[in-house]
């Protein structure tokens, strides 16, 4: 039997290679999740940013290819779906780059990045059959307001109508609905609907998500849509919102009533808008994802006080019963992936002092305790972390009545003051009633770092450790 070539063994072990890089999945299909200003947009900016500056051992040191200088490099390459809009990377940057620095503009609509990374394998097989393997990975940013419509896909019109009335009728919602739900509490539901009436009532019904979001500073917003439309502004499924007093309504005439009644409109508008909209949501985009990570800011919250973190509670938990978890095998990768990593995040960590990072990431595990509790069970790894995607302040210590006390200095979001100070205890347990009445918090929104440079990794709290724990066994 004649030799083989240099050249043809060459290639038989590429191809090799390339066969083994496949079965041991060197892909990986990253969830961003978060609701709104959670700091998305951020974290994928950061988490993009670090790898195509490579990082350094300074920047990256508890990401072992870089700890181990095994990491070569990443580039961005052409995204699978191309019907979706690119992440716009490039413009965040930009913002950060210029002169006052900005924040990015923060998600409006769905985007997906795709990267490269080449690394060199220690510990996998692939290290027999290649000297450098490659990682892909997929990166998909969507509003986070879309992700509280998922549990719709669950409920009839009649569970989701006596759900939202059960909150427009508590505070804070209450004082800010009531006059809208007595216009809808007048309507007849068996009468022929009329377009403009309904389109009307819509309307205001989403005056209201605006204002339960950016006045009161509220987490659970449905339908997300309706504040964050997308193409579909303006459409009629749309314009339908929830029956108030319909438990009141009579069976047999609610299973009976017209297509063309008021309650049949509203109905049919509803099953379109799970079908259409959210299934088909949940079903490009959800199905797909293999590792996540969950973001939340749990300090705006606490400055707006007891019913905005609460209602930030429930949400959290009304979106984490939307994925599909579960162990991954090399089959179920291949034709019914299943999210086997999960990295909990509380945000904003730069906000706050260094000491009080322990208790952001104890308050942020009571906040998803049953969840967590749950996805536990069917042995999914978990992990939590304080983070701040791009660090934005410095830590210091200043003196009060004669005693040294940690602070953080930055620049305040809006004024552009340099700012210097202790901005409070964050609490380690889910608050009671005694500790709203007798705390005070004063998180302040800071503003970038000014005259970061455009080719370099950008500052952070904790990346390193993000990458290690979602991206490190796939580049072992």
């Amino acid at each position: 039997m004649p030799l083989l070539s240099q050249d043809k063994f060459d290639q038989l072990k590429q191809k090799a290679g390339n066969l083994l890089n496949r079965t041991l999945d060197q892909h990986v299909n990253l969830a961003v999740t978060g609701l709104s200003r959670s700091g998305k947009t951020a974290f994928i900016t950061s988490l993009v940013n670090q790898l195509l500056n490579e990082g350094g051992e300074k920047q990256l040191a508890f990401f072992n290819p870089v700890h181990q200088e095994r990491f070569i490099a990443a580039k961005r390459i052409t995204q699978k779906h191309m019907h979706v809009a690119r992440f716009d990377y490039e413009n965040a940057i930009n913002a950060l780059n210029q002169s006052p620095s900005q924040w990015p503009q923060a998600t409006t609509g769905i985007s997906e990045l795709r990267l490269a990374i080449k690394y060199k394998p220690k510990d996998s097989l692939l290290k027999y059959t290649t000297e450098l393997a490659t990682l892909t990975l997929d990166i998909t940013d969507y509003p986070g307001e879309w992700l509280l419509d998922l549990p719709m896909l669950n409920m009839t019109y009649e569970q989701w109508s006596e759900q939202m009335f059960s909150l427009l009728s508590e505070q804070p919602r209450v004082e800010f609905a009531a006059t809208w739900m007595k216009k809808v509490s007048e309507l007849d539901p068996l009468k022929p609907a009329d377009e403009l009436e309904i389109a009307d009532i819509a309307k205001t019904y989403t005056e209201l998500l605006h204002t339960f979001r950016h006045q009161l500073g509220l987490s659970v917003i449905q339908p997300g849509r309706f504040i964050l439309p997308g193409e579909l502004a303006g459409a009629p499924i749309l314009e339908f919102f929830p029956f108030t007093d319909i438990d009141k309504l009579d069976g047999n005439a609610y299973q009976n009533a017209s297509d063309s009644s008021v309650i049949g409109t509203l109905k049919a508008r509803f099953l379109e808008y799970r079908e259409r909209v959210v299934k088909q949501f949940y079903k490009k985009h959800f199905l797909k994802f293999d590792r996540q990570i969950v973001l939340a800011d749990c300090l705006t919250p606490l400055n707006n006080g007891k019913a905005s973190f609460e209602d930030l509670k429930l949400a959290m938990n009304m979106i984490m019963q939307s994925y599909h978890y579960g162990q991954s095998s090399l089959f179920s990768r291949l034709f019914s992936p299943k999210i086997d990593k999960l990295m909990f995040a509380a945000t904003k960590a730069d906000h706050v002092t260094p000491e009080q990072h322990t208790h952001l990431v104890s308050l942020m595990n009571q906040l998803v305790h049953g969840t967590k509790q749950q996805i536990s069970f069917n042995a999914i790894d978990i992990k939590s972390l304080a983070i701040a995607s791009i660090k934005s302040t410095d830590y210091g210590q200043s003196s009060h009545q004669g005693q040294a006390i940690p602070v953080v200095r930055g620049l305040a979001q809006g004024t552009g003051k340099l700012t210097t100070l202790f901005p409070g205890a964050v609490p380690a347990k889910l608050p009671d009633e005694d500790y709203w009445a007798n705390h005070h918090f004063n998180f302040v929104s800071f503003a970038p770092k000014q005259g970061m440079a455009e080719h370099e990794a950008l500052p952070h709290l904790r990346i390193d450790q993000v990458l290690q724990f979602l991206l490190g066994d796939k580049m072992s």
